[in-house]
């Protein structure tokens, strides 16, 4: 229960596991390895939706992106395996974004700063960070994650 017991110390409170919005898995292990589906930004339980470069500011952004990082380890808890993370070995962002918007890393920032809060160096990844014109239910930020697991 370390990490439950990190997340209390941080005053952090995980939503309930999203269930998928399509016909797909949300979360598969394969080996020691856990793979996430992307994951979308609910923030007190709305999808925060939009364009960075329009109608999401930077900040808004982040904080979505934080809401997609907390839905990873809401995923990983329902599965049973948040106890077990080993290391978070990469985080896939995408950020619905104008074509001159250009932060998107900033604002993935948001994920992978909660990573290293929660996890601390077993949560320092890969990364890619992308600009998307458009994400599923008009998201604003999605992210996907691997993540090695120990041995149960």
């Amino acid at each position: 229960m370390i990490i439950e017991a990190r997340l209390e110390e941080l005053g952090i409170t995980l939503p309930e596991a999203a269930a998928p919005v399509a016909s797909y898995q949300p979360l598969v292990v394969s080996g020691q390895t856990a793979y996430i589906s992307g994951q979308l930004p609910f923030v007190d339980g709305k999808l925060v939706t939009g364009k960075l470069g329009a109608d999401v500011s930077l900040e808004q952004g982040q904080a979505a992106a934080r809401a997609c990082g907390l839905m990873i380890m809401a995923q990983l808890k329902a599965a049973g395996l948040l106890e077990r993370v080993e290391q978070v070995v990469k985080l896939g962002g995408f950020v619905a974004s104008t074509p001159d918007f250009t932060d998107q890393p900033k604002v993935v920032n948001g994920t992978s700063d909660l990573m290293f809060e929660v996890f601390g160096d077993a949560g320092r990844h890969a990364r890619s960070a992308v600009g998307v014109p458009v994400l599923p239910l008009d998201a604003a930020v999605e992210v996907d994650a691997i993540v090695a697991l120990r041995p149960a």
